[in-house]
């Protein structure tokens, strides 16, 4: 397998998923509900600061092309972050999205391989959220701050060709890449359940209607 064929195989493995989480109901599960810029705006910053904080504990942690990855991502998060809740008169991050929790406590520390496949699922999830929000504000005719969430979309882009070629450096065998993506299913899956979860807390039935 080569990064080409990783991408392609997650992407495969969790169309479902991915499907959903880049559906309308998607914001709409992020936000608890309230379809309107502000709080549109907090959820952004929630997931960009637990993301932040994720990476920079991954960079202190690793070292070679991997800590620099994470050194680098976590320094775009915060800018991220600071670029995101400067629309806010206020921030105080809220709970840890899913998808975080998925690769702070279910990806072994000492498994490189699976971090950096995890990291690339995180990107294919993230990236749905960021459709969404761009959508969202080209649909409240504020076309600013819809470039604002593409530019972020474009980030990750970024970030997951720069993990996959780490990746590629970092897998010596099948296995090596089975753990990868093992962990990259593993980081949408969470994000999925997490949509699932809210969609359904609030009586909406997270599958689509034919």
């Amino acid at each position: 397998m080569d990064a080409e064929q990783f991408v392609e195989t997650v992407r495969d493995d969790n169309e479902t998923a991915l499907s959903r989480l880049g559906s309308s109901k998607s914001l709409y599960a992020a936000t608890g509900g309230e379809m309107d810029s502000e709080t549109v705006y907090r959820a952004a910053a929630d997931a960009e600061h637990a993301a932040h904080e994720t990476f920079a504990a991954w960079a202190d942690e690793l070292d070679g092309d991997a800590g620099d990855l994470f050194a680098d991502v976590a320094d775009t998060e915060r800018q991220h972050y600071e670029t995101v809740a400067g629309k806010l008169d206020d921030h105080d991050p809220g709970s840890v999205p899913g998808v975080q929790e998925f690769l702070r406590e279910g990806v072994d520390e000492r498994d490189v391989v699976a971090r950096l496949g995890g990291f690339v699922g995180r990107t294919l999830a993230s990236e749905k959220s960021k459709e969404q929000m761009t959508g969202f504000f080209t649909g409240q005719a504020d076309p600013q701050t819809a470039q604002l969430f593409r530019d972020l979309k474009g980030d990750l882009d970024e970030q997951r060709e720069r993990a996959l070629a780490v990746l590629a450096d970092r897998c010596e065998s099948d296995e090596d890449w089975e753990r990868a993506r093992d962990a990259a299913g593993g980081a949408i899956q969470a994000a999925y359940e997490e949509y699932t979860e809210s969609l359904e807390s609030m009586g909406v039935n997270p599958k689509p209607v034919c």
